[in-house]
């Protein structure tokens, strides 16, 4: 698959990257006024004019990698591209996954307490504005996997079936998606006699989604309708809401709410822009290659961060030794921490959440063949002023490199990197 992607390159070393400026006033104090505003929108309008075989460029590698544009922020001086340029996909992942826009929708089962915080594509006709973001959305998958930056996406595998074109299971991903509705439909095929299915309907009726009988208006009856994912109340079939659920049509009628979703969790039309996109920077044809759980581990890496992986790719700079005293502190310190609070310390480090799920250098390659921004460089703080336990941790975003004190204590340790990863401002001023 490396070796395609590096055969498919389209951007040559005499055009200059493109570049785009995003202006962090729109998203001043995380508060979006409007979807326009977000990193998402302003990136996707100046880039739409852009030719996508200026953004094929060759797998991210070495200290210095190209990727397929430079981000520059208003008002600020950030050196080098490559913190910026991870910030920007993990800021625009954020929005995805946030009221902010709305391509993406929760997935329903987290009700059930399943599931929670994952997503998948709203269902629903989509405007061409809408589409035209759907593709960005579908390039940005391909844009991460040539840059080797995962992104922190949490998508249902449904969605990583229908990227690679594979079907869906009607029983495993309706109960991954929506639980409530793989039981509901479970509760109609499960009915034993006419008596089941009458009480069933008189539970329904109590939670409003349905009437009575038209022709026994004091029996409780359901109707051909569901309520689809996005709310809206509608007709499994031609007159649907005169159609009354009986014995001889109700496994009709749980096939017909089970198809509904299915074809929900489908969604061919958003699929369908998504893919467009996605292969205007990948050829299409190596979906083919990957199960739909490599094709997530290759574009959103693990969602958890791997200490001993870390650890092994970390080099220490001008002296410092694994076995100094302060830099047994950090990795101990390190080891004490949740994955929430090593997931911020990876971003306030280099500007991602995620490591990538595999590194060249690991599997007997050459030391510069590393996965940028890997290995992480720890690297004594600038200058020599100062007790070492009154300093802060610093850090290199582009280079992945820590300067870090040699503080007395792990407690002294644990306090600072606390400090560093929980308030720190804004990663790209320092």
């Amino acid at each position: 698959m490396n070796r395609v992607l590096n055969a498919t390159v389209q951007r040559t070393a005499d055009h200059a990257a493109p570049e785009i400026t995003l202006d962090p006033l729109e998203i001043v104090g995380g508060e979006i006024r409007s979807s326009e505003n977000t990193y998402f929108c302003q990136a996707a309008r100046q880039l739409a004019c852009m030719p996508s075989s200026q953004l094929c460029v060759k797998l991210a590698s070495g200290g210095d990698p190209t990727y397929a544009f430079n981000i520059r922020f208003t008002g600020e001086e950030v050196h080098g591209t490559s913190g910026s340029f991870r910030h920007f996909l993990w800021q625009v992942c954020k929005e995805l996954q946030s009221s902010a826009l709305s391509l993406l929708l929760p997935c329903p089962s987290a009700a059930a307490n399943r599931n929670k915080g994952k997503y998948i594509l709203t269902p629903c006709p989509i405007s061409y504005a809408e589409e035209q973001l759907l593709h960005f959305f579908g390039q940005l998958l391909g844009i991460a996997i040539r840059a080797d930056v995962p992104l922190p996406l949490d998508l249902l595998s449904s969605f990583w079936k229908g990227l690679v074109g594979e079907a869906l299971d009607p029983e495993q991903d309706l109960q991954e998606a929506d639980m409530l509705t793989y039981n509901y439909v479970k509760k109609f095929e499960n009915v034993n006699d006419d008596a089941e299915l009458e009480a069933l309907c008189a539970e329904i009726s109590s939670q409003h989604h349905s009437g009575e009988s038209p022709d026994t208006p004091s029996r409780p009856c359901c109707t051909f309708t569901y309520i689809t994912m996005t709310g809206e109340e509608v007709e499994l079939c031609q007159g649907g809401r005169n159609l009354t659920v009986s014995w001889e049509n109700k496994n009709v009628y749980a096939r017909a709410v089970q198809g509904l979703r299915l074809r929900e969790l489908q969604n061919v039309e958003c699929m369908t822009a998504v893919r467009a996109g996605l292969a205007s920077i990948i050829p299409l044809q190596l979906l083919t290659m990957l199960s739909p759980l490599e094709m997530e581990l290759r574009t959103c890496g693990l969602p958890y961060i791997n200490l001993e992986f870390l650890k092994a790719h970390t080099m220490y700079q001008v002296g410092l030794m694994e076995t100094d005293q302060h830099i047994e502190f950090f990795w101990t310190a390190l080891e004490m921490f949740t994955q929430e609070e090593l997931c911020k310390f990876i971003k306030f480090a280099c500007n991602q959440e995620r490591i990538p799920f595999t590194c060249p250098c690991k599997d007997g390659g050459p030391d510069t063949a590393h996965v940028p921004p890997y290995p992480m460089k720890i690297a004594p703080p600038d200058g020599a002023a100062g007790q070492p336990d009154a300093r802060y941790i610093r850090v290199e975003t582009c280079m992945f490199m820590v300067k870090l004190p040699q503080y007395t204590s792990l407690d002294v340790m644990l306090e600072k990197l606390r400090y560093a990863i929980h308030y720190r401002e804004d990663p790209l001023s320092g």
